[in-house]
């Protein structure tokens, strides 16, 4: 064989070599690349099963079916409004702007969940006939919650006192100036509400100068059946 095909079949070897270690190169860096992005999926994955769930108003455990899911606060001393989500749904704190001093309600309907409507009641510099005639509208299977802000007392009277204790409240007769109390009760019920909190202004206990801690509560109200 004479020497320049010796040459050319050399170089022939040469570059089908180098075609074959190139194409094994990329299948190589492909595999890797599909490797890694498996592994990121899969990461991903680990992360988000491993997140805890949220319920609705991010309530520790999910309510049975037939309830409605609530979450509330009182106010903060008097900075910081009360809040009050009921389903989900924020029906009144200090971003939505429409809470206020004293005692803060919202009603729903106990069948559907659906709000009726709000109300603000300065038990401070207001009138207490204003929040009487409010309670004395609320008929039959109305579901009422209520968060105090600042001072929810003062200005209170029996009459007041009384038409809260038919909601199913046991602690509205010992409110006193600036305590804090939270309580979800209901128009027609025949027992005492079980979701309901309260504490007293205690110049050894207060968190805050002149006022108690934060009450917090969540819970699911059974809906009122058809």
């Amino acid at each position: 064989m004479r020497t320049g095909g010796v040459l050319k079949l050399a170089l022939l070897f040469s570059i089908v070599s180098f075609l074959v270690f190139f194409t094994i190169q990329l299948l190589d860096i492909n595999i890797d690349f599909n490797l890694g992005k498996i592994f990121v999926r899969l990461d991903s994955s680990e992360n988000e099963s491993s997140k805890a769930p949220r319920y609705k108003c991010g309530v520790s455990k999910p309510c049975p079916e037939g309830h409605f899911s609530f979450k509330m606060a009182s106010g903060a001393a008097s900075v910081v409004g009360p809040k009050i989500c009921f389903e989900d749904n924020i029906l009144m704190s200090g971003v939505k702007n429409n809470v206020g001093r004293g005692i803060n309600i919202a009603l729903l309907n106990g069948r559907s969940g659906e709000l009726i409507k709000t109300g603000i009641f300065d038990m401070w510099g207001g009138d207490v006939n204003n929040l009487i005639t409010f309670l004395k509208t609320i008929t039959d299977g109305t579901v009422v919650m209520i968060a105090s802000f600042d001072d929810a007392a003062t200005k209170l009277s029996d009459d007041a006192k009384k038409l809260i204790f038919e909601l199913g409240s046991t602690s509205i007769n010992s409110l006193g100036f600036r305590d804090n109390w939270i309580f979800v009760g209901g128009k027609g019920i025949k027992t005492k509400s079980p979701f309901e909190q309260h504490i007293k202004n205690n110049a050894e206990t207060n968190k805050y100068e002149g006022w108690p801690e934060v009450l917090e509560m969540e819970g699911c109200i059974p809906a009122r059946p058809e």
